[in-house]
């Protein structure tokens, strides 16, 4: 599917970026699905299947069962009794992302990755003198299918905001095309829930407040955002607008990468706060493997019943290079503060003071993700 009738879309307008996201479609559990074709057009999912597992990716077939990352695997297994597991390889997926980079490369050297499968580019002075960003990612999602045989989704704009929200507009393995003059309009059809930042709680309460798409939000001054959502106010701002000025950064530093889960009620037992630790190390840890980090501190995250955050951290002196090591270290965290004051209603888990071999940063942005 595309969206991308006249090529000359987001190129024409002077002074405005070229910008492409690049989302690979369930990348994961496609690579399984490519690696094994017994499991081709079967519902799979990516992570363990025991009573503790954890689903990190699920295959387009599962999900319309609605099997989804960061869901228990005894809930995706009871919305889907056929669902096949695949242990996680994130040996082959970098192997894999690795090849989708070179790609990207061979167009624009400002290539700004945000995990193993995705990425921005910005093409407004590309390589090969193509000239249409259109035209570039279509080369890029063909090229990709050549040499991987997995498919890609790509979103075109004249910003971040807008090719981010694009690329998911035709998925799977679609293109989409947001052209200059037509981003505002493209966004206040959008329901809010779609806009970047904006979880299931932020949605909440913008539909408490009145504000179900896009059109809402931009119906709203500033000094009213201002007042119910803070310095965030000024990012739903523009992007009510389909305004975005970021740039694409090839080296912006990634200071942790982490995940928090609020739960549906408070916590308070031992028993339950380990067995939830143990659900938050597999999904934390998946994003780590698919951000490609490594740090040296980990910090655990509570909020009490009363609103207040405590944390704890543990730095090593070296990276810390394996899940086993990554859990033993939450787990020793959260025993350290066992039997709890009160009762809590969040946890999470952090990893920072990152480096990349060689004792380099790496060159992404700051990740934190709701396990909810």
């Amino acid at each position: 599917m595309s969206d991308a009738k006249d090529t000359d879309d987001a190129d024409e307008a002077d002074g405005l970026r070229k910008i492409i996201h690049v989302d690979m479609d369930a990348f994961f559990a496609s690579v399984e699905q490519r690696d094994n074709p017994e499991l081709h057009g079967k519902p799979v999912a990516v992570g363990g299947s025991s009573g503790r597992g954890v689903v990190a990716a699920a295959s387009y077939e599962a999900r319309k069962f609605g099997v989804r990352s960061a869901m228990p695997s005894v809930t995706a297994k009871r919305l889907c009794p056929d669902l096949i597991f695949c242990k996680s390889r994130f040996d082959v997926y970098r192997e894999v992302s690795q090849q989708i980079r070179a790609i990207f490369r061979h167009h624009t050297d400002l290539v700004e990755p945000l995990s193993l499968d995705e990425a921005y580019l910005d093409v407004t002075e590309d390589k090969l003198g193509i000239g249409s960003a259109t035209r570039i990612a279509e080369l890029i999602r063909q090229e990709i299918r050549a040499k991987t045989r997995l498919t890609a989704s790509a979103g075109v704009s004249y910003n971040k905001f807008l090719a981010k929200i694009a690329s998911d507009q035709n998925k799977p393995d679609g293109l989409c095309v947001i052209r200059p003059g037509d981003g505002a309009k493209f966004v206040s059809d959008l329901p809010i829930r779609r806009f970047h930042g904006v979880g299931p709680k932020g949605a909440e309460k913008m539909a408490r407040l009145g504000i179900e798409t896009g059109g809402d939000l931009a119906a709203r001054d500033i000094e009213w955002l201002r007042a119910h959502f803070g310095s965030f106010a000024d990012y739903l701002y523009r992007a009510a607008r389909g305004i975005d000025l970021r740039p694409v950064r090839s080296s912006r530093i990634r200071k942790s990468v982490g995940g928090e889960r609020t739960f549906s009620r408070d916590l308070s037992s031992g028993s339950e706060l380990r067995e939830t630790m143990e659900d938050i190390i597999d999904i934390v840890w998946g994003y780590i493997e698919r951000a490609e980090a490594t740090g040296r501190t980990v910090t655990l995250k509570m909020k009490y019943t009363d609103f207040q955050i405590f944390s704890r951290a543990k730095t090593v002196d070296r990276p810390i290079a394996s899940k086993e090591e990554f859990a033993a270290i939450g787990r020793a965290l959260l025993e350290e503060v066992l039997p709890l004051p009160m009762p809590i209603r969040l946890m999470g888990l952090t990893l920072s003071k990152l480096e990349r071999e060689g004792g380099e940063e790496p060159k992404r942005p700051d990740t934190q993700l709701s396990l909810l």
